[in-house]
């Protein structure tokens, strides 16, 4: 049952790894050209130090399917600017559906294979008020999919607001695709609305390719190096090269140029575990068939006797072991049928087991597998003894043997307290992130979108172009009790933090790059940042985006020793006005750079501090005065700390797997310490009854028999001690803040798993002590 328990765990370890793992490694496969679908990557060298971005020019795709041969289909994409908004509201009769909506040139469906239920994918994109929605997004505004083709529909988006066509309808994006929209629009759309859209030297879509077959990518990536160069000579130090777009998901941390991992580390990291985990419960298996080595040594002598070669003998004890891993894995099907709403919980996907012929022989392939690794050593130990010394009880073991015995269960412990001070170190830098002033209070902020378009604030209302609904909503905002202050911004303080390129300053004549968030009135208030020299952006003070606030970074790059009334030029001659102190903007990944603030009161990212306490009426309120405002429009929110949390989701679920997997480990190599010790006192039986009847103690057989296995995981503690030191600080080098690795994150793991393995052993050697001597020492 131990041997069972021990395999099974293990095998459904490894079962839910593969399910996830083979789920992230699946992301984006289905489309039809996968292994020659590609994105057209962008290097820019800016200062010194070259950064990869996926966005391009919109009129690329158009140049090199006309001018390179090896393109079949390019396309051209943009989500809708993804700084203003990319949800919008799409309208038929009494119905408004929130929808997520993208533009997309003519050739988008050959491209990318998402079937279309009804419509063409050679007309579908071709016309300008033509859109394609989703088949669930039919549903819910149709109530059907069937002769949807040709109705009309309004789209409400904070672009634009217009009149549409439905072309065709497509079947649902399925979970394994990073692009998830409801909608397709043409891409002239975007070059409509947006006059810097359709040129050069703009980067406002992503350019996918489908190449030929034979195509030789290192050679193509040469000749589309400096395409944008030769058709913009403006435009320099940007180099085009291509990624394959299923890659991308797993591979998307660029530095210097380079890929330098992303996903595919975790992807890495669970392979690893999961491999280390079966080996774990494998030398259980070894070390409790060993253990039990004597209840079958007369068996072994008279098969052998009586005419059983060595390898008849393997082969049955390689059969059994086999046997008993097919058993253990009926029973891990049953744990993972038991434990994986729980995983999918964790790791937020919908993962299921599905007999596919991949899974089918995956799973039989690894049960296999491990019941050969398990059962290899024990077949030839047990087949290698000679009948006359087993039937004469004149059978001993070997000093190799016992080392080999004390190696697993080493290689056991010290797998177990990697795995603790990973959890423990993993932990302690999400608390980290949590706790770590970052140089301005997000807590009881509110972040919301404004969605009325720019068509609605610009049309109509003066030469001037202010928008009075939008001020008044904001006026009416800050009445509201339980509203400590608001301000508004394009993009987000977190995720999208925008630059400035072209930056020069006297004494500077190169251009310079800078982090340029552009915020509204009472930014630094709401955010409670800290001022140290000048003033904030003020009403009272007529403030126009000429006016400009630096951090310290930018303030000691530039080299200003009294920086405030100084011009800088950015958005032309530029006064700085104030300093405000350094802050850690996005994640703690990042360094904290130099950064401009600029100011435009018309950005549609809201922040709202409210009161604490009040949570509930402020925000109902909140809500009540945008449907005044906005009447179509759900009123959408996030609690800025919840947004911040969830920048650092894929740490926080690699937490909760390893606190899970840490523990099975654990509780797997105690059974391989469980068998050592059964093993030891089988063997020492006949020691210990003449012990005792020489006057030893049960406390002092105990620890006798202890001290070996005490010896053996503090070797296994301090093999494990500086590998999962170096492993732990590898992974942390990512952090550009990051913790410090003290004493404790390593002596408490130890000092754990001692005490563990000290359980562990003490009830199988107490049992052993306590035995009668008479019952010891007695022959057969």
């Amino acid at each position: 049952m131990i041997n069972l328990i021990g395999l099974s765990t293990g095998l459904a370890c490894a079962l839910l790894i593969y399910l996830w793992v083979n789920d992230e490694m699946n992301v984006d496969k289905f489309h039809e050209h996968d292994s020659q679908l590609h994105q057209v990557m962008l290097n820019l060298n800016i200062n010194k130090e070259i950064l990869t971005r996926g966005r391009t020019p919109v009129p690329l795709a158009d140049a090199l399917i006309e001018e390179m041969p090896e393109v079949e289909y390019a396309v051209t994409v943009n989500d809708f600017f993804n700084w203003r908004s990319d949800k919008g509201v799409l309208s038929f009769g009494n119905h408004d559906v929130a929808a997520v909506g993208l533009h997309a040139s003519k050739d988008y469906f050959h491209v990318f294979s998402y079937p279309l239920i009804q419509g063409n994918k050679d007309q579908v994109l071709t016309d300008r008020n033509g859109i394609v929605i989703s088949e669930s997004l039919a549903k819910k505004i149709f109530q059907t999919t069937e002769n949807v083709i040709g109705k009309t529909v309004n789209w409400n988006h904070i672009s634009y607001k217009e009149t549409f066509q439905v072309k065709g309808v497509f079947k649902d994006i399925p979970t394994n695709s990073t692009a998830q929209f409801d909608v397709v629009f043409n891409i002239q759309l975007l070059k409509d609305y947006d006059q810097w859209a359709d040129r050069w030297v703009g980067n406002s879509a992503q350019t996918y390719l489908v190449l030929n077959k034979e195509t030789d990518i290192s050679e193509f990536n040469k000749k589309i190096e400096n395409i944008i160069e030769t058709k913009a000579p403006n435009v320099k130090d940007s180099k085009l090269f291509l990624q394959q777009y299923s890659s991308k998901y797993l591979n998307n941390q660029y530095e210097n140029g380079k890929i330098t991992g992303g996903r595919i580390d975790y992807v890495y990291l669970f392979i690893v575990i999961a491999l280390f985990i079966l080996l774990i419960a494998c030398v259980n298996f070894i070390n409790l068939s060993t253990a039990k080595a004597s209840l079958r040594m007369k068996e072994i002598g008279v098969k052998k006797t009586i005419g059983a070669s060595r390898s008849n003998l393997i082969i049955q004890l390689l059969s059994q072991s086999i046997l008993l891993s097919f058993l253990a894995l009926v029973l891990a099907f049953f744990m993972v049928g038991l434990f994986l709403p729980q995983f999918n919980f964790i790791t937020e996907k919908q993962l299921s087991i599905d007999f596919q012929p991949e899974l089918i022989f995956s799973v039989i392939g690894l049960t296999l597998f491990t019941g050969i690794i398990a059962g290899f050593y024990p077949a030839i130990y047990l087949s290698g003894f000679k009948p006359a010394n087993i039937l004469k009880n004149k059978f001993h073991i070997s000093f190799g043997e016992q080392w080999l015995r004390k190696g697993l269960v080493v290689f056991q412990f010290a797998m177990s307290v990697v795995f603790i001070v990973g959890l423990m170190v993993v932990h302690q830098q999400i608390k980290l992130t949590q706790t770590k002033n970052m140089g301005y209070d997000r807590n009881n902020i509110i972040s919301f979108q404004w969605k009325e378009t720019l068509y609605d604030q610009w049309s109509g209302l003066g030469e001037d172009k202010t928008n009075d609904q939008f001020y008044a909503f904001t006026e009416e905002l800050k009445k509201i009790p339980g509203v400590v202050s608001t301000t508004n911004m394009y993009g987000n303080l977190l995720t999208k933090v925008y630059g400035q390129s072209g930056v020069t300053w006297e004494g500077k004549e190169e251009s310079t790059s800078f982090k340029s968030p552009i915020v509204g009135y009472d930014f630094l208030q709401t955010m409670n940042m800290e001022l140290i020299a000048g003033r904030t952006f003020s009403k009272k003070h007529n403030d126009d985006y000429t006016k400009v606030i630096l951090n310290e970074a930018a303030v000691k790059m530039i080299g200003f020793e009294n920086p405030i009334g100084k011009i800088i030029n950015v958005n032309g001659q530029d006064e700085i006005i104030g300093v405000v102190k350094d802050f850690h903007y996005g994640s703690l990944y990042n360094s904290i750079d130099p950064l401009i603030f600029r100011f435009d009161p018309n950005g549609g990212h809201f922040m709202t501090k409210i009161n604490a306490g009040s949570e509930q009426a402020t925000i109902a309120s909140v809500r009540d005065l945008y449907r005044k405002f906005h009447a179509a429009n759900p009123f959408e929110f996030t609690f800025m700390d919840d947004d911040y949390q969830a920048i650092y989701e894929s740490e926080s679920k690699v937490a909760a797997l390893l606190k899970y997997f840490s523990g099975l480990a654990t509780l797997i190599s105690c059974l391989g310490l469980f068998g050592l010790a059964m093993f030891t006192a089988e063997r020492r039986k006949k020691e210990i009854g003449i012990r005792k009847v020489l006057g030893s103690s049960v406390f002092g057989i105990v620890k006798m028999l202890t001290s070996d296995f005490t010896k053996t995981v503090i070797v296994a503690i301090c093999i494990s001690i500086p590998i999962s030191y170096l492993m732990a600080q590898k992974w942390l080098d990512n952090f550009a803040y990051n913790i410090t690795l003290t004493w404790w994150l390593f002596f408490i793991p130890a000092l754990l798993v001692l005490l563990i393995a000290w359980a562990t052993v003490g009830l199988q050697t107490v049992k052993a002590a306590s035995v009668n001597p008479v019952e010891s020492l007695k022959d057969e």
